[in-house]
């Protein structure tokens, strides 16, 4: 983007997506929403890419969510409900992909914000960190995910007294619910991020991409159809090259070698 407010790099397999809007706390507009949809789609057809970290730029915030002023960017009402059309929908991109997602989160983590931040897959924070999804208490709730994905990550009522109050809560909070794996200092965030990711990263792709999508979709369904699916996949997995490597490097007692076939 000509302003930077999306920054993109790539280093030993790992993406990172960085909100750079610090003095406006990484408010996310409409053009940096199309820039995250493309930048998804992108990493999710690069096979060097393993693995994607978002974060926050500044140090004050993750992101503090869409930016109020700039909704009038999308359009008329009927625009915004049809966003997707517009290639302005970041959402739908960050939760279909079949790479794993690391948020690392330092400061404000809010509406839209927290919507990018449940979207990946694991979520660091620090003790400086602050959640909430304060829609409700400006006139209107959620449009890409806080009251559809938030209760299945950390069930119902504490959801609900999340989304009807609109009030923050902290990181130990957030910890306590679930919603947060890790709670680091903020000089080791992006350390831990990274050494997650390169965990991530030396394990086969497609295994790694089967056993996300199996994890994701099953949230949804009966463990009957969960575990059809299970091994549905697993019977893909063994069917690939990676796994006869893996095998092989076990029994001759060596790190494997794999290359995502």
């Amino acid at each position: 983007m000509s302003e930077d407010h999306i920054l993109f790099r790539v280093k030993e397999g790992i993406a990172f997506i960085t909100l750079n809007r610090p003095a406006k706390h990484n408010a996310i507009t409409a053009a940096m929403g199309g820039e995250i949809a493309k930048l998804a789609r992108r990493i999710d057809t690069d096979a060097s890419i393993k693995v994607l970290i978002i974060e926050g730029a500044g140090g004050r915030a993750f992101s503090a969510g869409s930016d109020v002023n700039a909704l009038d960017d999308l359009g008329t009402p009927w625009d915004g409900r049809n966003r997707a059309d517009y290639d302005r929908d970041y959402i739908a991109p960050l939760l279909g992909l079949r790479k794993p997602a690391i948020a690392a989160i330092n400061g404000y983590c809010l509406g839209g914000g927290l919507e990018v931040a449940m979207c990946c897959d694991i979520r660091i924070a620090t003790p400086n960190s602050s959640f909430g999804a304060p829609e409700v208490q400006r006139g209107w709730h959620a449009g890409s995910g806080n009251t559809s994905i938030l209760p299945r990550l950390i069930g119902y009522g504490n959801a609900a007294l999340w989304i009807l109050t609109g009030d923050r809560f902290d990181a130990a909070e957030a910890y306590r619910v679930g919603l947060v794996q890790r709670i680091v200092d903020p000089d080791t965030l992006l350390s831990e991020a990274r050494k997650i990711a390169a965990r991530l990263a030396l394990n086969p792709p497609i295994a790694v991409q089967s056993a996300k999508q199996i994890i994701k979709q099953s949230q949804g369904t009966s463990i009957a159809q969960g575990l059809a699916w299970e091994n549905d996949g697993y019977t893909l997995c063994m069917m690939t090259e990676d796994a006869r490597e893996g095998m092989a490097a076990f029994s001759e007692k060596r790190d494997p070698v794999f290359r995502g076939r």
